[in-house]
């Protein structure tokens, strides 16, 4: 009896769905059609200073994520060497002081814990945890402005802060 490739198809998803492994796929599908489709022959505009280091910043937090496609699509579409730059080089270039605990996570969180919290905040405070703002997909699509209308998003001079 054959079966038909739709339901193999169903059953394959679903299957891969199971073992959480769907995404990865097709994050590897979607790199590979980057990486083919990619024309080398077309020279990348040279990356300034800035770009080169916001790159590489967005790029050790992928990386430490464990987005190595997104890594790579990143890589390859900026033209970022593929060799990531030095830490230490970078630390120096930013002008960021490092604790014991910052070293173990990207430079992206120190800057965004300094940002969000001032220099008291330690780094290890900033690492990832749920968001409690209550932002779907869809209201991130919507201006700031927008939110405010609805109640959905900060409240104007709160200075982003929601209500509680």
């Amino acid at each position: 009896m054959k079966l038909l490739p739709g339901f193999v198809l169903l059953v394959l998803k679903d299957t891969l769905e199971k073992r959480g492994t769907l995404g990865q796929v097709r994050a590897r599908i979607r790199a590979e059609v980057f990486h083919a489709l990619d024309d080398r022959s077309e020279p990348r505009p040279s990356l300034s200073h800035e770009n080169l280091l916001i790159n590489e910043l967005i790029r050790e937090y992928l990386e430490f994520n464990k987005y190595k496609y997104a890594a790579s699509v990143l890589t390859a579409e900026s033209g970022q060497p593929e060799v990531p730059l030095d830490r230490e080089f970078l630390v120096n270039e930013l002008n960021i002081v490092e604790d014991s605990s910052s070293r173990s996570v990207p430079l992206l969180y120190g800057i965004v814990a300094q940002l969000l919290h001032g220099h008291e905040e330690k780094v290890s405070q900033a690492l990832p945890r749920p968001s409690p703002l209550p932002f779907s997909r869809r209201n991130l699509s919507k201006s700031s402005q927008q939110r405010s209308q609805t109640g959905t998003g900060a409240e104007p001079g709160l200075g982003g802060r929601h209500k509680t």
